[in-house]
């Protein structure tokens, strides 16, 4: 008996099978074809915002270490002035006591001592103002990166060195080879840029123009050789920021460097490509340090 229903359960579960369409199928086969798409464009997305994190605490690790490095040398130099303090204020007194000294000549030394003591202010006054321009210009670097985007760091690469804020931009996306005429990605990639030197009204830079050693090919009339075209690219640059992106032309300064400060031997065509570009320099505010040291 037992077999006879499951015989008869079989059936009627072959029969609702059956009843399902050849279209609902597809349909369903497609939804979950579908789903399976989303899902590995869903990874790909994680792996690339995992990949841009890693990046970030990597760049951020780097920073504290050279601000541990600058701390310990600060610590150092202040336990030197605190010895040469303690070692004068010693030798003082027992000058005093030995009378080898005049009471005049006492004072002048104290007075010496004095003057040690305010250098020593006026020297944390100065760590103070770099420790300060150091985070300006490491702010501007971060702003900079996040302007940019998803630009690769081949196409444009944004560095500090030596205190200086540099942005390298390749030629190949701002100009057309051995010409100063823009490329229709050019204005995007300098808005970027433009954007962020907005927003530092008081910040000065320098547009420069970079070639590789290849001679000029063609009969163009304004371009008689790599000094020329380094110089062309440079102020056309700087037209746009001040044209399109109303930058004030009172803190730009256009520059040709032609083929004479190169990043890579030009030996090779890759080589080469990194040696054409534009460079824009965040001039260092000079004036400001001058006026502190009028002050003390």
């Amino acid at each position: 008996m037992k077999s006879k229903i499951f015989l008869a359960l079989a059936i009627v579960s072959i029969g609702a099978y059956s009843c399902v369409s050849p279209k609902k199928l597809q349909e369903s086969e497609a939804k979950v074809a579908q789903l399976n798409g989303a899902y590995a464009e869903l990874q790909g997305k994680l792996r690339n915002a995992e990949d841009e994190l890693n990046k970030s605490k990597s760049a951020t690790d780097k920073a504290n270490d050279k601000a541990k490095s600058a701390q310990a040398t600060i610590d150092d130099l202040n336990k030197q002035i605190d010895f040469l303090k303690s070692n004068n204020n010693v030798v003082l007194s027992q000058l005093k006591d030995l009378s080898v000294v005049t009471g005049a000549q006492a004072e002048s030394i104290k007075k010496s001592l004095d003057n040690l003591g305010a250098k020593d202010l006026y020297i944390q006054g100065l760590q103070s103002s770099i420790a300060r321009k150091d985070s300006i210009n490491m702010n501007l670097v971060m702003n900079l990166k996040g302007a940019i985007g998803d630009l690769s760091d081949g196409d444009i690469n944004v560095k500090v060195d030596k205190g200086v804020v540099y942005v390298d931009i390749s030629d190949k996306l701002l100009f057309k080879s051995g010409s100063f005429t823009v490329t229709d990605k050019a204005k995007v990639v300098l808005g970027k840029v433009a954007k962020v030197l907005a927003a530092q009204p008081q910040i000065e830079f320098m547009v420069e123009g970079h070639t590789d050693t290849k001679q000029l090919l063609g009969t163009n009339p304004a371009l008689e050789d790599n000094w020329d075209l380094s110089v062309k690219r440079a102020t056309t640059v700087v037209r746009i920021l001040q044209e399109t992106y109303g930058l004030d032309p009172k803190r730009m300064t256009a520059a040709g460097r032609s083929e004479y400060i190169p990043v890579a031997e030009n030996n090779t065509a890759e080589n080469r490509a990194k040696n054409r570009r534009t460079r824009i320099v965040i001039l260092p505010q000079l004036d400001q340090f001058f006026k502190l040291l009028e002050k003390k």
